[in-house]
């Protein structure tokens, strides 16, 4: 089943007399229970697609599709509740609210939506991540590993069909990252979640069920 799609979406960016287009005509289906690898050389168009895919940028033309829905004929109101149900963001940086718990910060994406979390999968993932002791600490309190443990967490908290990963393992060492990974696609296998993930490292590209390459804005073969 097709879960999102891309028609013929391109986009532009123009600062003063410089204009980039960072994808050009991109056509994509992605199909839901699998893990993607988005591959690329810097400044190919990987994150850009990446962030249009999750409804975090607007194409300059073209439509996505999440479920059969046309995302961006939406308001930006609804745009900002769709991608807070249906898609989980997990980024290099962790982007975690450094005055918040791990807890809170786990748990803040059912508290936008103004919904109780359910308390059996908040057990759940927690167990599953292994961070149970970690729940009363702050982020800074936390070694990079844990803090992306965290972070996944949140991403999984409102039961969303997508996780997006903008390069997940970036500031980790290569035994860390390789159990990120691992930790993510345990989840959403767990969980029943499509991965997407962004990354450099062709060695976490070859884990994936299927690789999409970015070449200069453009779906590589």
């Amino acid at each position: 089943m097709s879960l999102l799609r891309l028609e013929n979406v391109s986009k532009t960016y123009i600062t003063g007399d410089l204009r980039v287009e960072a994808l050009k005509s991109v056509n994509l289906e992605i199909e839901e229970g699998y893990f993607y690898a988005i591959i690329g050389k810097s400044g190919s168009g990987k994150s850009t697609l990446l962030h249009i895919l999750g409804a975090l940028d607007r194409p300059t033309d073209g439509k996505l599709f999440l479920e059969g829905e046309s995302v961006f004929d939406k308001t930006d109101k609804e745009i900002t509740i769709l991608r807070r149900r249906r898609i989980g963001f997990v980024f290099q940086a962790y982007n975690l609210l450094p005055e918040h718990t791990v807890l809170e910060n786990i748990l803040m994406p059912a508290h936008l939506d103004g919904k109780k979390p359910d308390e059996n999968r908040l057990r759940e993932i927690i167990s599953a991540l292994d961070i149970e002791d970690k729940l009363a600490y702050y982020p800074d309190e936390l070694s990079g590993g844990q803090r992306q443990r965290v972070a996944i967490a949140r991403a999984l908290i409102t039961n969303p069909a997508i996780i997006l990963a903008d390069e997940p393992t970036g500031n980790l060492d290569e035994k860390t990252g390789q159990e990120v990974i691992d930790l993510i696609k345990e989840s959403a296998q767990r969980f029943n979640q499509t991965i997407i993930l962004v990354t450099h490292d062709m060695d976490i590209a070859k884990q994936a069920d299927r690789i999409i390459q970015i070449v200069d804005g453009r779906i590589g073969n």
